[in-house]
């Protein structure tokens, strides 16, 4: 097994209980993924922020299996929209929106919806097009604009239309003005309407910490610190794995450890170039063409008085680089110390660009500069700082993605059928961690039990945001009872992201 995040963890778990050897090599000295939890000197961080909220039965057995309810608790969501210098109710609330935009911004906001009914956008292929045909050109720049291109790094116009649909299905003007005149408590029908969500007592970290001392209990080995550097491939697959970590004295050691199943979360153009043979070169060349976006968190701490009761605000102020401030406070009290509280400032970022290669005490100075820009907090309030640097955190899709990785599963499933990629980056998609789970179960059935899942029809676009069934795709009828409840239609790439342009624009 190649990872210890949600997806690895899953499988070793799964593996373990069905009595079946596993060892799992996770490069990094901590458990989770992108799902982990950060602790520095006794501060504990969210990175990204992670609801535990699911539409899939088996997977909301499983959380509730491997943690006891004593160490979940039930969070109210909250979010706003942080814009010209004021917050805006997330889900937008008509009243509230109208009264902080003003009354002629507001007049002008719904002309422009009005125009956008009568007169819809002619090209509706991007993520502006979409947008502005369902909320009007004038919300569009101000509750989608700005965030979207933030997160993405690329124009909103250069974003697919996907991504919009999916994030923000069913989310209408109207939808949410009959939320706000006619709330009903705990509905779900659109993921952005929950207002309750499951989240680990001291932060998601605690949940795959347990469950590698159930893997380890059950027989199975977490080796940390220890990277995949290599697969060594047979006739019939990769027969071994190739990993290093290193001594007491820092000095690395490479051995191989032979294997007869290997299921990946380790990036999917990652786990291509390790094979040895190499891929041919056509499969080389389409994993390089895979990208990722990184993510970085400064987290400051500041008085509890200077926090909020959001668990995150929306920056769609443009003078601001930060994306989405987090009150962990508002996560968990157990995140935070009596009397403080630490707001967590999120930067979208390229691996390598000028944030990324900042030094920690030069983002914290950024950090906390923009943070008194916004007016979040007065001038010195902030008391420490500290810096979290996350790589590829989201797989990009780039134009043309779909036939890279339509030409590495292509590869992979005839010469190495033993190799399993599951996860976010395992399969270059923009799962969340429930399905990243899914498909890391479906494949222990396959392997443990014979079934002939495709785990690649793992859906998320059809149900997960708008339905009530689970997503599990299989080999059978579309809409047919899976094993983890009725199946999501077979096609489907998980959770969309955007498209960025084609080489050539992106250098003009």
């Amino acid at each position: 097994m190649i990872g210890a995040g949600p997806a690895g963890l899953t499988a070793a778990h799964e593996l373990t209980r069905r009595g079946l050897p596993v060892t799992v090599f996770e490069a990094d000295d901590v458990v989770g993924g992108i799902s982990r939890t950060v602790e520095r000197e006794g501060w504990r961080f969210d990175i990204g922020g992670h609801r535990f909220f699911t539409k899939v039965p088996a997977v909301e057995r499983w959380w509730h299996e491997v943690l006891p309810e004593e160490d979940f608790l039930s969070r109210p969501r909250m979010s706003r929209i942080l814009y010209a210098g004021k917050l805006f109710d997330y889900p937008l609330k008509p009243v509230n929106a109208l009264r902080n935009l003003g009354l002629v911004e507001a007049i002008r906001s719904v002309a422009s919806y009005v125009a956008a009914k009568l007169r819809p956008p002619r090209d509706q292929s991007h993520f502006e097009g979409w947008v502005s045909a369902r909320f009007g050109q004038r919300l569009y720049r101000i509750f989608f604009k700005t965030y979207t291109e933030k997160v993405w790094g690329m124009p909103a116009t250069a974003i697919q239309a996907d991504w919009a649909a999916q994030r923000i299905k069913n989310l209408s003007l109207g939808s949410a003005i009959v939320h706000a005149l006619f709330p009903r408590q705990g509905q779900t029908e659109v993921t952005t309407l929950i207002d309750r969500f499951q989240y680990p007592r001291t932060g998601p970290g605690l949940m795959w910490e347990r469950a590698t001392e159930q893997v380890r209990a059950g027989g199975g080995e977490v080796r940390l610190g220890t990277a995949v550097v290599g697969l060594l491939r047979g006739d019939l697959g990769v027969v071994a794995v190739e990993v290093e970590s290193r001594d007491a004295d820092g000095t690395a050691v490479r051995r191989v450890v032979s294997a007869d199943e290997v299921i990946s979360s380790m990036p999917l153009p990652e786990l291509v170039l390790a094979m040895d043979p190499p891929a041919p070169a056509d499969v080389r060349e389409a994993a390089r063409a895979l990208s990722h976006r990184d993510f970085l968190t400064v987290a400051l701490v500041v008085p509890e008085v200077c926090g909020f009761p959001d668990n995150w605000i929306y920056v769609h102020s443009p003078e601001a680089r930060v994306g989405r401030v987090q009150n962990f406070g508002s996560w968990s009290p157990h995140l935070v110390k009596d009397g403080r509280t630490c707001l967590g400032l999120e930067y979208f970022v390229d691996e390598g660009d000028d944030l990324w290669e900042s030094d920690d005490a030069d983002l914290v100075a950024l950090a906390t500069a923009e943070l008194e820009l916004l007016g979040l907090v007065p001038s010195g309030a902030v008391e420490r700082g500290y810096v979290v640097r996350m790589p590829k955190a989201y797989p990009v899709y780039d134009e043309g993605y779909d036939r890279q990785v339509d030409v590495i599963r292509g590869w992979l499933g005839g010469a190495v059928p033993n190799v399993h990629p599951v996860g976010r980056n395992g399969m270059h998609r923009y799962n969340n961690a429930d399905h990243s789970m899914v498909t890391a179960m479906l494949t222990v059935e396959n392997i443990a039990e014979g079934t002939a899942h495709d785990v690649w029809s793992v859906n998320v676009e059809e149900d997960y945001h708008e339905g009530s069934g689970p997503v599990a795709g299989d080999d059978r009828t579309p809409g047919a009872a899976g094993p983890l409840g009725p199946t999501a239609p077979a096609a489907g790439t998980g959770r969309s992201a955007p498209v960025r342009p084609a080489p050539s624009v992106r250098a003009a």
